[in-house]
């Protein structure tokens, strides 16, 4: 079976890295179905990496179409332990401005049709979210995009909304008096899902604009999005390969160890049917 230590998915406007050599094109079959495209598994700084389109290539899934349980349970299944998500964010806040980056450390949900956890059909587990993003790799995309030279913001409260239509400026300005950052539709539930599966995951959010609540800019449209996305995918790219150079060897933090404590169900009523299909992610648990 191919490998890799770390995942990357690829948001708008990020649907290949070329700097990967090696390559090997897989696409793993998983109890959820296909994931979003083939996965692109090659070395970067000596680092075996899987890279995943989210939203497939030519952008063939909306938000709510993409088979997140699917992604994540492909990656977890090629030995993934961290995820660095790459993302197109509005801006809420007049300081982050577009073309910014920000590296967000809470989330709210404003997501209504998505399929949020790996378990159900038997099995109930409880996984602790109160610190959404891993704070570990949040620390090290931030160091790794003040090495790049890019203008970056630590913390912040991304909002996550269904889409695939764009805010009203009713909903953008009751997310600013929330005091949110920054809002996109790609989040959620990746990060729900990636912390059930115990892989560390955190979020390079690229603003592309002011959503439509700043007076003095243009409302949002997709080729405001597109231009300035495409001017930050190659900083990405850079931080990207910064961050892998950063990563420790060990387990990192207690995303490693998340469901340790969250299974409820005794065992012995766990279907046989679920038990084998969720068995990459409750095994060490679960006999």
């Amino acid at each position: 079976m191919v490998e890799a230590r770390i995942g990357v998915i690829g948001g708008t406007g990020l649907y290949t890295m070329e700097d990967l050599i090696d390559v090997e094109e897989i696409k793993p079959r998983t109890p959820f179905g296909d994931p979003s495209d083939t996965i692109a598994v090659g070395s970067l700084e000596g680092t075996r990496v899987a890279f995943l389109p989210r939203h497939g290539i030519g952008h063939r899934f909306s938000p709510t179409e993409i088979p997140v349980q699917a992604n994540i349970f492909a990656l977890k299944s090629l030995g993934v332990e961290w995820i660095i998500s790459v993302s197109a964010v509005g801006s809420l806040q007049e300081e982050i401005r577009p073309l910014d980056l920000v590296i967000p450390d809470q989330l709210i949900d404003r997501t209504k049709s998505r399929e949020r956890t790996f378990f159900g059909k038997g099995v109930v587990a409880h996984v602790g979210f109160a610190e959404p993003f891993c704070p570990t790799l949040s620390g090290i995309l931030y160091e790794a995009a003040k090495e790049v030279g890019v203008r970056v913001h630590r913390g912040g409260t991304y909002v996550v909304m269904e889409g695939p239509l764009f805010s009203t400026k009713a909903e953008s300005s009751l997310y600013r008096s929330w005091g949110a950052s920054v809002i996109g539709m790609t989040a959620l539930p990746e990060a729900k899902l990636a912390r059930e599966a115990e892989i560390h995951y955190a979020t390079l959010a690229c603003s592309t604009d002011y959503d439509v609540w700043h007076e003095s800019h243009e409302p949002v449209t997709v080729e405001m999005i597109i231009s300035n996305l495409a001017k930050n995918v190659d900083n990405s790219k850079k931080i990207i390969r910064s961050a892998i150079k950063r990563l420790p060897d060990g387990p990192g933090c207690v995303c490693a160890s998340a469901l340790e404590n969250a299974i409820v169900t005794a065992p012995e009523v766990i279907p046989a049917e679920t038990k084998n299909d969720l068995r990459l992610l409750i095994g060490k648990y679960v006999r």
